[in-house]
């Protein structure tokens, strides 16, 4: 059977079967009627892939770097900006065009969310680029809090909508052997971009004059050369495919698989559009806003995108993006001469151990990771909270009373560098791995909220640290993480399930037995002696 007349069966199967609990089902009759395996569906992954595959997903973890840049440079800016904006700063402006950042990417990671399927996916990074750099112009030529501010949340859109988007169409295009690593790649280009941003923000901070404005303008480069090189980057086969261009999916398949055969292109394109097919099957059959409820009303379903986000909170709240953005300013709290300088170690150890969850995630797994390092987060935060007992702290000026700080000063650098490699070997990335837990037929509204809970509790830590340093005392404030590591723990020890390896099927029978973390074990044991030890999903 032609691809053509096996598209035809299928749209004709799909006006036959049209009950919501028998979609798994009608999928797999659908498959079986076509004459064609299901594991027949993905057989082109078993093929060489194309140099081209990692060119595109380098080029559009770029799209990571220019988060990375913007998290990393307000840190350095914070302690050198001075009198530029007409005043010095105050503690609550410094939290508000801090924060304003998250919120522009809150709004911008909505905005690319719902345009993203009408559009495409290179079209909405396009516009994050434009917006990226407007936002940097804004900002570099600022002389007003108020105009600093605007740049900021302009520069917020654009990181959102990258930040939505890259994952996405990277996961579509990347070969299924590659697709965790190239994933995993765009967060590391992300920890690559609050490094380079520390390390120009500590050289700038020596130089004379306004050097802070060398430091945001240069983040407009990433941006021009991301939209630039985007040219040569194909739509990904999944959005051709839901808008019937198949021709030109095939044509992007043979770039990614240059060893492939016709009938495995056909194959693939049949995978993709049974996929589609499923998720239009839910969509057709009930309103955004019963999906919507569906979450919090299926027991299985709330319990997997609960995980999801909770783990995505646990990330945002557990102190870290007070390193990233105040990394400058609580150095010099501690007493350091020169805390720009100081606060690149922390860029650095985010970098260097994003690569060691890159190499470990998918051998030891998911749980294990987390419980280790969520651990490890909590203990660092701890010592620094007992350390900076020992620091005379001015709560109402956060400077010094006295230039001699002792040993605390060193300890309190030291566990927050091993509280920056328990993070980004852990917790950093599995929080973006986690949509992985969340049914297909909610996957979209699922992974919005996991979205929106990942900037909305961003924008809370962003705009409370400096309040709570001044109110609770630094002490305080270190403790208060201490306990959202420490709950976070307890979360990954007791709810959350090990789903290394595991199809889809499997992933949606661990929540249908409460969280399953026993089931995930039993699964687990059963299947370690598969050979397999890489996952090809059904569909694409």
């Amino acid at each position: 059977m032609n691809f053509v007349d096996a598209r035809d069966k299928a749209e004709k199967m799909k006006t036959e079967y049209c009950t919501k609990d028998d979609v798994e089902e009608i999928e797999h009759v659908k498959a079986l009627d076509l004459g064609i395996d299901q594991s027949e569906l993905s057989n082109i992954e078993g093929t060489a892939a194309s140099k081209a595959a990692w060119f595109i997903s380098i080029v559009v973890s770029i799209g990571g770097l220019l988060f990375g840049y913007d998290t990393g440079y307000i840190s350095a800016v914070l302690v050198t900006i001075g009198l530029s904006l007409g005043h010095r700063l105050s503690s609550n402006e410094q939290e508000m065009v801090t924060s304003l950042t998250s919120g522009g990417a809150l709004v911008g990671a909505v905005g690319a969310g719902l345009t993203a399927d009408r559009f495409g996916r290179r079209w909405p990074i396009w516009g994050a680029c434009v917006l990226f750099i407007i936002g940097t112009v804004l900002q570099t030529a600022a002389y007003s809090v108020e105009q600093f501010a605007a740049g900021r949340f302009v520069v917020g859109l654009g990181v959102g909508g990258a930040a939505m988007i890259v994952p996405m169409y990277i996961g579509e295009l990347a070969p299924a052997k590659y697709r965790g690593r190239m994933v995993a790649f765009n967060n590391m280009s992300v920890t690559f971009g609050q490094l380079l941003a520390s390390a120009l923000g500590a050289g700038f901070a020596q130089a004379k004059g306004e050097g802070w404005r060398a430091t945001v303008g240069i983040g407009a480069a990433p941006a021009l050369i991301l939209a630039g090189l985007l040219v040569f980057c194909p739509e990904s086969p999944r959005q051709l495919v839901s808008h019937g261009n198949y021709e030109a999916a095939k044509a992007v398949l043979l770039r990614i698989y240059p060893t492939s055969t016709e009938e495995q292109r056909q194959a693939k394109i049949m995978s993709i559009e049974l996929s589609l097919n499923e998720v239009t099957q839910a969509m057709t059959e009930e309103s955004l806003w019963i999906t919507f409820k569906r979450i919090f009303t299926t027991p299985a379903t709330g319990r997997a995108v609960l995980t999801a986000c909770m783990v995505m909170a646990i990330s945002q709240l557990g102190g870290f993006n007070t390193l990233m953005y105040y990394a400058a300013t609580l150095f010099s709290i501690v007493g350091f001469n020169n805390p720009t300088a100081v606060g690149i170690t922390v860029s650095a150890t985010n970098f260097v151990f994003s690569i060691v969850n890159i190499i470990l995630v998918d051998r030891l797994g998911r749980r294990i990771i987390l419980t280790v390092t969520v651990l490890g987060m909590a203990i660092c935060m701890m010592v620094a909270a007992v350390a900076f007992r020992y620091i005379p702290v001015n709560t109402n000026t956060l400077e010094l009373d006295t230039n001699q700080v002792g040993w605390p000063g060193p300890l309190v650098l030291v566990a927050i560098i091993c509280y920056v490699a328990c993070f980004s070997s852990g917790v950093a990335t599995i929080a973006w791995i986690g949509t992985e837990l969340i049914p297909l037929e909610v996957r979209a509204l699922g992974t919005m909220l996991n979205t929106v809970t990942c900037w909305s509790t961003n924008i809370i830590i962003a705009s409370t640290f400096l309040s709570m340093m001044k109110s609770w005392t630094p002490t305080g404030a270190f403790s208060f993480y201490t306990g959202i590591c420490f709950v976070g723990w307890l979360f990954v020890v007791f709810f959350y399930p090990e789903c290394k390896g595991m199809p889809l099927e499997a992933v949606r029978e661990v929540f249908s037995k409460g969280f399953g973390v026993r089931y995930s074990k039993t699964w687990q044991k059963e299947h370690a002696n598969d050979t397999k030890t890489e996952t090809v999903a059904f569909g694409h």
